[in-house]
């Protein structure tokens, strides 16, 4: 039947590929290793076992085809060289695109094109009939070459000959990805588009440009040679200008402005090379191996969804630890992508360190541009270049590591510049990407609390890599949470509906309307990376045991009250891409145990679980990560405790007082607070933690379970609430008083109180968040500014006071009514 719709010696020039694949199925063995993405394509591509399955790859390799056999053969799919029936014909299984180039003569044409024909019009003659068509790229190194190259040689080209194919082999074939994409219809595809020539070639020309950008999304771009491209940035009309100023500004000559600018790309630039990439690999694969007992990632399809359109992919992760260089870009080229070009601290560039991140795809940044404008221009030149050529670019908003294990506020330079480039006139859709990177283990921990206490940030060194290295054990898992995209183009057309008239190659002026735009995606950035927290066991047992005054709980009540977070999680979701472990609350405690995070003691009466001081104060940073997702629930449980027999609209008027200042501390964001808290309450109610009476909302009886449990569950909101009520009553009690005179008050009363009370909670220390607060009261109308720059307190101001005093233990704010009168400047 075949045969009736193609020419038979177009499909008999199958056969020489067959053969040779299998004459080099033993051979190519040992030279042979390779990245499957997806791993499990089977069941992350929703194949269907009950359709027949055929293959299109881009090259008729037989290199390339005994490579593909193997691992099909690995997984279980059908051999890429056995016939397909369809209907009682027998079909080839396996399409390729296109011929390899060749030594002397022109090369051919493949039987692709009667092969697409024959299938649809088999597909449109039976309409119960529905093969799966599903992509195979095979890509040898991952090299994304370089300009002006000479690309048979050094095997870049996609089609290479048989003897560059063989240097390809034994010198690129240990680092091979292989990239399963998702299957097409053939009856959908005959059936919108018939089984005309025309549509047989639709379905290759398509074919053609997937496998271009499964090529460009999994190499980059090509390189730049480096001189080359220091030269044509120097060139650019912009920084020209900026040098021309410089020269004048300074009373320098043009070119000794010009050899600063290029000292300035010098120290700025990457020096991206493809083979530190590869040795890399190797080294952070046996880093995680001895590390982590595994990498958790999570929403990966999503980021190669949008390179395969085309998008210019910017990575902005939260920042834990130094670790997050590494991981990262170790997780994107895993999951078959390019890695990025990395801002990183000018800190960094230490020898060692500094030229391996170099030539890895770091960029060094200092932590100021101010009082620099020649610097400012090389930098924002240089990453319009990179965004030019498209690279990929990953940078941390907060500009530096979280000490308190909470988002730090961020800065906005980076995200200005981004917006910036794209009024330059890129044409390619750019998106941002949050990642919420966490650790069960973060190696750092240890240092934070002391720099909060005042100790001083320790500088980076290569003794500091030696003794980190020297400490390296079991860190249990690492977690890397892909979140919602922001594509800018999109955010640009709803926020600024007019914003491509402001396209300047020059940049004469930055727009009005850049500063603020920029403010709100910053801060929709550092929302959506919350959105994508990972619960942990090491998270939530310190959410639970910190809750404790002995920091101690039973191993039962530990097991009961974490099974009942996962279940709030799971009934009333923060938001949806949070994500949970699959491991019971019993598992989770024996992994804690067997990372010597906690302490188990048995006695007579049972088993506890407790935490020492040490670990107490250090697990409080992993609380942190988490602590936004239960704050909300935490202040319902905390009106409860205090209040009784409260509705549930005076339940939502005390959490939508509080939330604008929780929102901009804690970057929440809830579509509405009433339903929220509905959805709270109800799943509180069923679960024995509140009771309800009518229309009114109490407490179990004390010495409850339920009391037990809503007590620890309103523990969590018990620090920031303190830390209200201290700011707030300095504002009402103290009269008008400067910004930085409140602040540092505000700072010495969190450490008498933390002498007081016995708190254990590093934020106590971090002077940002008390600056946070002020501003956050400024910003909803609780205090202002009077005519002598001083902050002031509102009408509304004693209003919340009342509503936060409510909510605490009485002790806790007796004595900040006692200390304030000792506390005036």
């Amino acid at each position: 039947m075949l045969y009736h719709f193609a020419n038979e010696s177009e499909i008999a020039m199958l056969w020489p590929v067959k053969l040779f694949s299998a004459l080099l199925k033993w051979p190519m063995w040992p030279f042979l290793k390779y990245k499957i993405v997806p791993e499990q394509p089977v069941a992350e591509l929703s194949l269907d076992p009950q359709k027949p399955l055929l293959y299109v790859c881009a090259t008729e390799s037989a290199a390339d085809f005994a490579a593909i056999r193997r691992i099909c053969s690995k997984l279980g799919l059908p051999d890429p060289a056995a016939d397909v029936s369809l209907n009682g014909a027998q079909y080839p299984r396996t399409l390729f695109l296109e011929k390899p180039h060749t030594l002397l003569f022109k090369r051919g044409k493949t039987s692709a094109l009667a092969q697409g024909q024959v299938l649809l019009q088999a597909h449109l003659a039976d309409a119960d009939l529905d093969a799966q068509l599903m992509p195979v790229a095979l890509l040898w190194g991952r090299a994304p070459g370089k300009e002006n190259s000479i690309k048979w040689l050094l095997g870049e080209a996609h089609a290479p000959n048989w003897l560059a194919k063989i240097l390809i082999v034994l010198i690129s074939g240990r680092h091979t990805l292989v990239r399963f994409s998702q299957p097409v219809s053939l009856q959908k595809m005959a059936a919108k588009f018939g089984a005309e020539l025309t549509t047989a070639h639709k379905l290759l020309r398509m074919s053609r440009f997937h496998f271009y950008r499964q090529r460009l999304a999994a190499t980059g771009p090509k390189l730049v040679n480096r001189a080359q491209l220091f030269n044509s940035l120097l060139a650019a009309p912009a920084l020209k200008k900026a040098i021309d100023d410089e020269a004048k500004s300074k009373r320098i000559s043009v070119k000794a402005a010009r050899l600063e600018a290029r000292k300035l790309l010098l120290e700025i630039a990457a020096d991206y090379r493809a083979s530190t990439l590869r040795v890399g690999d190797r080294i952070l694969r046996w880093l995680w191996h001895k590390l982590y007992k595994g990498i958790k990632v999570h929403n990966a399809d999503m980021l190669r969804d949008l390179a395969q359109k085309g998008h210019e992919i910017v990575y902005v992760p939260c920042h834990r630890s130094h670790m997050d260089y590494l991981l990262l870009s170790y997780v994107i080229y895993q999951q078959g992508l390019a890695p990025p070009h990395i801002a990183a601290g000018i800190n960094l560039n230490f020898w060692p360190a500094g030229p391996i991140f170099r030539r890895g795809g770091a960029f060094f940044i200092r932590r100021s541009f101010s009082g620099n404008k020649l610097y400012s221009a090389v930098f924002r030149e240089y990453l319009c270049q990179l965004f030019s050529k498209g690279y990929s670019i990953k940078y941390y908003s907060e500009g530096g590591r979280s000490r308190t294990g909470r988002l730090l506020q961020p800065k906005t330079g980076m995200l200005a510049m981004t917006l910036q480039s794209m009024l330059r006139g890129i044409e390619r859709p750019v998106s941002l990407v949050p990642v919420y990177l966490g650790y069960e283990h973060v190696m750092e921990v240890n240092t934070y609390l002391r720099e909060l206490k005042g100790s001083g940030k320790q500088k980076e060194s290569v003794w500091g890599v030696i003794k980190a290295i020297r400490n390296l054990r079991d860190y249990g898992y690492g977690y890397v949470n892909f979140g919602e995209p922001v594509t800018l183009n999109n955010y640009l057309n709803q926020q600024v509906p007019d914003w491509k008239q402001d396209i300047d190659p020059m940049e004469v002026q930055k727009p009005q309307w850049l500063n603020p735009v920029v403010a709100q995606l910053a801060e929709q950035m550092m929302q959506r990376i919350n959105h994508a927290a990972a619960l942990n066991s090491i998270n939530l047992i310190a959410l639970c045991l910190l809750a404790t005054d002995k920091h101690t709980l039973t191993r039962a009540e530990l097991s009961e009250q974490i099974s009942f977070y996962l279940e709030l999680q799971r009934s009333v979701p923060y938001h949806q891409q949070i994500t949970q472990p699959e491991d019971s609350a019993e598992q989770l405690i024996d992994h804690a145990l067997s990372l010597q995070k906690i302490q188990q003691h048995n006695d007579s009466f049972g088993q506890l679980i407790s935490l020492n001081d040490d670990n107490a104060i250090l697990l409080s940073y992993y609380r942190n990560n988490i602590l936004h997702i239960f704050m909300l629930p935490a202040i319902i449980a905390s009106a409860i405790l205090h209040q009784r027999n409260l509705s549930l609209a005076q339940l939502s008027a005390i959490v939508q007082q509080l939330y604008p200042l929780l929102q901009q501390e804690l970057f929440l964001q809830i579509s509405s607070v009433e339903t929220y808290c509905a959805a709270i309450l109800q799943q509180l109610t069923a679960s024995g933690l509140a009771e309800q009476h009518g229309d009114n909302y109490r407490a179990p009886v004390q010495h409850s379970k339920g009391y037990f449990m809503l007590s620890l569950l309103a523990h969590n909101a018990e620090h920031t609430l303190q830390r209200y009520a201290m700011v707030i009553q300095l504002v009402t009690s103290q009269g008008p008083q400067s910004r930085g005179a409140l602040e540092k008050q505000s700072h010495e009363l969190a450490q008498r109180l933390l002498q007081l009370h016995g708190i254990t909670a590093p934020e106590y220390y971090d002077k940002q968040l008390f600056a946070t607060l002020v501003n956050a009261l400024k910003d909803n109308g609780y205090t202002h500014t009077d005519e002598h720059s001083r902050v002031s307190a509102t009408a509304q101001l004693h209003q919340l006071n009342d509503t936060v005093s409510q909510l605490l233990r009485n002790e806790v704010v007796q004595s900040i009514h006692s200390i304030l009168p000792t506390a005036a400047p």
